[in-house]
């Protein structure tokens, strides 16, 4: 495998949401709600394909105390990683 995102090492993840075809603010949403039924310290992976996904999940980080553990770019599609505060 070549690209850019193929030596990109992915974190572990407890839970994962697929929010492919959703656009803002459902995305945000979705992982919010998966966020508050895990534990603190677990990881939440969502998949993305809305354009300001990568800059909403920043801004979602920020304001929630959440971490943004990782973000990728992965076949046109955002795929990020956020840490339970």
């Amino acid at each position: 495998m070549s690209g850019p995102d193929a030596s990109a090492e992915a974190p572990s993840f407890e839970q994962e949401v697929d929010a492919s075809g959703l656009t803002c603010p459902l995305p945000i949403l979705r992982a919010k709600k998966a966020l508050a039924q895990m534990a603190s310290g677990e990881v939440l992976r969502v998949i993305t394909t809305d354009r300001n996904a990568i800059r909403d999940f920043q801004a979602f980080a920020r304001q929630t105390g959440n971490t943004l553990v990782a973000q990728q770019e992965v076949d046109g599609r955002g795929v990020h990683f956020l840490r339970r505060r």
